[in-house]
């Protein structure tokens, strides 16, 4: 399978050294981003420059068909002198060309041409396997910047809450309402807040870096990612940058109306706002069904397997004789102005050189050359199963837990909203409300993790049966070779 890629312009520009890099400012979406990284990804070039040298391997086993020309030429002189010879001398010109032609060896070739053949198909799957690879390690961190936004976003605006709290209790303590413990309380877990924003904006950085390295991009320039369909959750745009990353500051945090201090400080940040949960369409008998026909590294191991299979024939065939054609020509000429020349023609039947001991070893490593190529095939389709299941098991239980945590997310909104509206009708004390807030709080960063493990192990599940998701669009022309499939 050769893999073409389509890029769209507004978000990739061409070197001359034909590699990819991003532009400033662009949005990229999931599928640019995979792009990027099998354009820039050097374990794919190598696969890619494997895949070159198997395909001429077959060419080479091709060539045994082709007439060779073989050609020479020389010129020699004598000379002869002494008392009773008259002095002689005699130059000698010779040159000579024969075609040899290769007309039948029993399937000897063919042998050794379908072995080729089949090794092409398993350096295409294995180039394969290694693109799937791509596409999961760029996934994967694809959903860890997203996943880290969120966080940077959720904890944004609790620090918000915290502030306005603060603000709220720093009055109700000046009208004399509230104590002093309250409004320390209210500082210090204003500072915590805030400190934990500075661990979510250096996660978030991590997260780009670790992006950046997916897709084989040094240098990149500010640029933003989009939402996938299954990772949609609310987020405010944060631009991927790198620049001054030890001068960054806390973001700024919007100004609280002098009017509004005794005010709830419950402000909905509401991360679930645009999610929309989309199932996985197969079940677990469908994608080890669907693992089993497109696993790449599986498709090479059937290739390995056939190509075996023809290496024994080969060496089988070691005993049998060929068949083949020449035509050649031949000149001399010398310094008496005498000169010869001649054709000839005929075919040949040639004998290898009999070594029974020598053949029979070929054939018995060539036997168990197959046994192992079988018995790895037997064990991939078992292992590839396990695989599937574990992975599905994963997938569907982070499926089960998102609506659970979605409702998990609105009750604790619920809760705060009440405990907000108790303490300041001074009916709950302000642990309580400190409670109420901080779930609140965990319960948005939980969902926000349990959305990012469900991604990741969807495409974990996706990689293990070999399926690319609808947002990741890649071209693919298949191998005419039906060999590869078992």
């Amino acid at each position: 399978m050769v893999f073409f890629i389509s890029l769209p312009s507004f978000a990739i520009t061409e070197t001359a050294e034909t590699d990819k890099n991003i532009s400033q400012n662009a949005t990229l979406s999931l599928e640019d981003c995979v792009n990027l990284a099998i354009i820039n990804s050097p374990k794919i070039k190598k696969y890619r420059g494997n895949l070159k040298a198997a395909k001429a391997r077959v060419s080479q086993a091709k060539s045994d068909f082709f007439p060779t020309i073989t050609a020479g030429t020389n010129f020699g002189y004598n000379g002869n002198s002494g008392n009773r010879v008259s002095t002689t001398s005699e130059g000698l010109y010779n040159a000579s060309a024969t075609l040899n032609w290769l007309i039948f060896n029993f399937g000897k070739t063919n042998a050794k041409i379908d072995m080729q053949k089949f090794y092409v198909i398993s350096s295409q799957n294995d180039l394969d396997n290694i693109i799937l690879q791509t596409v999961f390690n760029v996934r994967s961190n694809y959903y860890a910047v997203l996943a880290a936004k969120a966080y940077v976003n959720v904890q944004k605006a609790y620090v918000d809450i915290n502030e306005r709290q603060y603000q709220r209790t720093k009055a109700y303590f000046e009208e004399g309402l509230k104590s002093k413990i309250d409004l320390v309380n209210s500082e210090v877990y204003l500072s915590e807040a805030k400190i934990a924003l500075i661990n979510a904006q250096n996660n978030y950085d991590n997260s780009i870096i670790s992006l950046n390295n997916s897709m084989y991009v040094v240098d990149a320039p500010d640029y933003n990612i989009k939402n996938t369909e299954t990772f949609n959750l609310k987020s405010h745009s944060i631009p991927v940058t790198l620049k001054d990353i030890h001068s960054k500051e806390v973001y700024t945090l919007p100004e609280t109306p002098k009017n509004s201090v005794f005010n709830t400080s419950v402000e909905k940040s509401d991360i679930l706002e645009t999610f929309v949960f989309t199932p996985f369409p197969y079940n677990f008998e469908q994608s080890a069904a669907y693992a089993k026909e497109h696993r790449p590294d599986l498709k090479a191991l059937y290739a390995t397997e056939k190509a075996m299979e023809k290496s024994l024939l080969y060496a089988k065939r070691d005993y049998y004789p060929s068949l083949s054609a020449q035509a050649g020509y031949s000149f001399r000429d010398n310094t008496h102005s005498t000169y010869t020349n001649g054709v000839n023609a005929g075919a040949y039947l040639n004998l290898p050189v009999i070594n029974a001991a020598n053949t029979k070893f070929k054939i018995d490593e060539a036997k168990a050359n197959l046994d192992v190529a079988k018995e790895s095939v037997d064990m991939a389709e078992k292992d590839i199963y396990f695989e599937v299941q574990k992975a599905y098991i994963d997938m569907k239980k982070l499926e089960k837990q998102i609506p659970l945590q979605y409702v998990k997310v609105r009750q604790t909104l619920e809760n705060f909203e009440l405990a907000d509206g108790r303490y300041e009708v001074g009916l709950a004390d302000f642990i309580e409300l400190q409670d109420a807030k901080v779930n609140y709080n965990n319960a948005q960063r939980e969902y926000v993790k349990i959305v990012f493990d469900y991604n990741v192990a969807r495409a974990k599940l996706e990689l293990t049966i070999s399926m690319l998701p609808e947002e990741i669009k890649i071209t693919e022309e298949k191998n005419k070779t039906n060999g590869g499939k078992k």
